[in-house]
C-alpha cells in the first residue's frame, strides 16, 4: 500500500495492551495451576505465619507479577505475539457473547430501517472507528490526521443526520480506504473483501472485526520494537519487581531455597560416596549449574517448582522432554551399531535413515495415548527390516534370527530408565550440558562426547537454548542465590570451601589459579614457607639447604621417575619427566634426607607444562 511505512512505524493502542495483559495473566494462572498438586503440602517447606493483606495489596502484587511475567516472556520468547483471545467452542461465555453481539447489530439495523432513520448508535460507532484510526498514527503523520479529522467530523455528521443528508456510503468508502493505507500487507485481502459488502450493518460489523486484527498487528509490532530497549533494562527490572514481591511475601523463596539445599546435599553425598577430593564440587558456581541440571530431571506432578524459575517452567519441561527423547534415540542407535557389528559401519546414508525412523516413532512420546513398550517393539521390527535391506544391497549377509531377537530385546530393554546403555548416554548428555554451562562465559563450545554424533545437531541446539535461559536467570536472580548459599554454608558448615560474604576464603580461595588441583596450591605454600630458614637453625644447616639445582647430577641419578616423597614435609614429588626439574636431578639419597629438602627451592625454573610447581 502507499502508506505502508506509516503503519510499520506505528505503535500499539490501549486495547492491545489490555489484550497482552490478559494473555500474560492467563499464562501465569495456567502455570500456577499446573504447578499446584496434591503433593505440594507434603513437600513444602515450613510456611511463614499468616498475615492479613488488603485487596489493594493483592491487586498491586498481581499487577507487578503480571508485568514481570509479560516482560520476561517478551525477552525470552522470540516468537512471542499478542493473540486474540478465543472462548472455548460451545461454552456458556461464548454463547452469551454471540447472543449479546447479535442483539446489538439487530437493534442497529432496526434503527436504520425506521422512517426517518435513527443514526445515534451509528454516530457512536463512527466515533469509535475514528479514535481507532487515529491511534494507528504517529505524531509525524499530520496529513493523515487532518484528513481523518476532516471527513469524520462528528459535529458535521450529527448535523447531517438531523437534516437527513447523511451519506453513510461515502463514509464507509473513506474508512475502507484509510484502513487499506494503515493495515499490514497481510490484511490487504481482507480490506479488498470489505469493498464487496453492500449492506451497511454487515459492512460495519466486518470493519470492526478487521480493526481488531489491526490492533493486534500494531501491538505485536510494538513488542518487537521495544524488545531491544527492554533487554537493556530487563535484568534490573525483573530483579526489582521480584524484590517488591518478596517484600510483600517473605516466604516467596521457600521452594528456591529447598531446591538449592537439596542440590548441595546431593553433591556432598556424592563426594562422600566417591571419596573425591575435588573442591570445586562445592563452589557456588558449580552448585548453581548442578541445580539447573536438576530441573531437567524434575517431577513436575509431585514437586513444586522453584519460584525464581517458575516463569520458565514450561520451557524447562519442554527441554526435559527433548533431552529424554534424544537419550532414548541415541541409546537405540548405539545398540543397533554395537549389535550388528562392523558390517553397517560406514555405509552411506544408513545412520540418517535409521535416525529418521526412530525419531518418527518417538515423535508422540509424551502424548497420553503413547505406549513406549509397544512402540519400541515396533521400532525394533522396522529397524531389522531396514538393516536387512541395506545389508543385502551392499552384498552382506542379512541378520540371523538370533541377531534379530537380540537386537529387538535390547531395544525393548531401553524402556527401563536404569538400563545400562540408557544411563551411559544420559550421563554423557548431562556432562555435555554441564560443560556448556561452564564454558558459556569463555565462548568455547565443549567437545561432543562419544556416542552422541547422530544427534549432535539437536543436542547443540538444546544446549544453546538451555545455556541462554540459565545465564539470563543467573543474571537476574544471582543475588538471591548467593544469599541462600551463604546461609547454607554458614548454618551447616562448609567442609570443602568456606565462604565469607559470598566469596571463598582459606586455601580454596587460590584454587582458581590452579584449575581443579588445590593440592598444587598447598604444595606451593609449603614450598615458599620452607624456602626461609627456621629462626633457630644454624648457619651450617642453612648453608646445606642452599643446594645448587642448576647443575645436573650423575647420570645414574637422572631417572625420569622422581624419587620418594620428602621426609620433612611429606610432599609428593613432581610428576613431570624433564631432566631439568629439581626432583629429577636430585640424588635419591638426598631426597630422603631432611637437610636437602627440595622445597628450599622457591620454584622450578624449567618450561615443562605438566610440572606441579607450575
Amino acid at each position: 500500500m502507499s502508506n505502508e511505512a506509516d503503519h510499520i512505524e506505528g505503535g500499539g493502542d490501549k486495547e492491545s495492551e489490555e489484550g497482552a495483559h490478559d494473555t500474560s495473566e492467563q499464562t501465569v494462572r495456567k502455570r500456577v495451576r499446573a504447578n499446584a498438586s496434591p503433593h505440594r503440602e507434603t513437600s513444602a517447606p515450613q510456611a511463614s505465619p499468616p498475615r492479613f493483606v488488603s485487596v489493594n495489596e493483592l491487586l498491586e502484587t498481581a499487577k507487578g507479577v503480571t508485568n514481570m511475567a509479560l516482560a520476561h516472556e517478551i525477552l525470552v520468547n522470540e516468537s512471542f505475539q499478542v493473540q486474540q483471545s478465543e472462548l472455548p467452542e460451545g461454552s456458556l461465555e461464548r454463547r452469551v457473547k454471540e447472543i449479546v453481539h447479535q442483539a446489538f447489530w439487530d437493534f442497529l439495523e432496526a434503527q436504520l430501517k425506521e422512517d426517518p432513520p435513527q443514526y445515534s448508535h451509528v454516530i457512536q460507532q463512527l466515533a469509535e472507528i475514528k479514535e481507532t484510526l487515529l491511534s494507528f498514527l504517529l505524531p509525524g503523520h499530520g496529513h493523515l490526521r487532518s484528513r481523518i479529522e476532516e471527513v469524520l467530523d462528528l459535529t458535521l455528521i450529527q448535523q447531517q443526520a438531523e437534516k437527513g443528508a447523511l451519506d453513510v456510503g461515502s463514509l464507509s468508502h473513506f474508512i475502507i480506504e484509510m484502513m487499506g493505507s494503515l493495515c499490514a500487507p497481510c490484511r490487504d485481502e481482507a480490506v479488498y473483501k470489505l469493498k464487496e459488502i453492500t449492506e451497511f450493518v454487515p459492512l460495519l460489523k466486518a470493519i470492526f472485526s478487521l480493526l481488531d486484527l489491526m490492533k493486534l498487528d500494531m501491538a505485536n509490532f510494538a513488542v518487537n520494537s521495544i524488545r531491544p530497549h527492554l533487554m537493556q533494562q530487563s535484568i534490573e527490572y525483573e530483579r526489582n519487581k521480584f524484590q517488591e514481591f518478596l517484600d510483600r511475601q517473605p516466604n516467596a523463596l521457600d521452594f528456591t531455597e529447598k531446591w538449592l539445599k537439596d542440590t548441595l546435599k546431593d553433591l556432598r553425598k556424592a563426594s562422600l560416596v566417591t571419596a573425591s577430593s575435588d573442591q570445586s564440587a562445592h563452589l557456588p558456581a558449580y552448585v548453581h549449574n548442578q541445580a539447573y541440571l536438576r530441573l531437567l530431571k524434575w517431577e513436575h506432578l509431585s514437586e513444586p517448582f522453584p519460584e525464581t524459575v517458575l516463569m520458565d517452567q514450561a520451557r524447562f519441561q519442554e527441554m526435559q522432554q527433548k533431552t529424554e527423547q534424544l537419550v532414548l534415540l541415541s541409546s537405540i542407535l548405539l545398540i543397533v551399531y554395537t549389535t550388528t557389528g562392523e558390517a553397517i559401519s560406514g555405509l552411506p546414508g544408513l545412520m540418517e535413515k535409521l535416525k529418521n525412523t526412530v525419531h518418527a516413532m518417538l515423535a508422540d512420546m509424551y502424548t497420553p495415548a503413547f505406549n513406549l513398550q509397544e512402540t519400541l517393539v515396533t521400532t525394533g521390527e522396522k529397524l531389522c527390516v531396514e538393516l536387512n535391506q541395506c545389508l543385502s544391497q551392499h552384498g552382506y549377509a542379512i541378520l540371523s534370527t538370533d541377531q534379530k531377537t537380540t537386537l529387538m530385546g535390547q531395544i525393548s530393554a531401553t524402556t527401563d530408565p536404569d538400563n545400562t546403555v540408557r544411563q551411559l548416554i544420559d550421563s554423557r548428555v548431562q556432562s555435555y550440558l554441564l560443560a556448556t554451562l561452564e564454558s558459556s562465559q569463555h565462548k568455547t563450545p565443549p567437545p561432543l562426547p562419544g556416542g552422541l554424533a547422530p544427534v549432535s545437531k539437536e543436542l547443540k541446539e538444546l544446549a544453546v537454548r538451555f545455556s541462554c535461559l540459565v545465564n539470563f536467570n543467573k543474571l537476574v536472580f544471582s543475588p538471591f542465590y548467593q544469599k541462600i548459599l551463604h546461609k547454607c554454608y554458614s548454618s551447616e558448615g562448609c567442609t570443602s570451601a568456606e565462604t565469607v560474604g559470598g566469596r571463598l576464603s582459606g586455601p580454596c580461595a587460590i584454587s582458581p589459579l590452579f584449575g581443579r588441583r588445590p593440592e598444587v596450591a598447598v604444595r606451593l605454600l609449603v614450598l615458599v614457607m620452607s624456602a626461609f630458614p627456621e629462626p633457630n637453625s644454624s648457619g651450617k644447616e642453612a648453608s646445606r639447604r642452599k643446594t645448587d639445582w642448576s647443575l645436573p647430577q650423575s647420570s645414574e641419578d637422572k631417572g625420569s621417575n622422581p624419587g620418594p616423597a620428602c621426609v620433612k614435609c611429606a610432599c609428593s614429588p613432581c610428576a613431570c619427566s624433564s631432566t631439568c626439574c629439581p626432583w629429577n636431578v636430585l640424588p635419591s639419597a638426598a631426597k630422603e634426607t631432611q637437610a636437602n629438602c627440595v622445597h628450599t627451592v622457591p620454584r622450578c625454573t624449567h618450561q615443562t607444562p605438566n610440572c606441579l610447581f607450575k
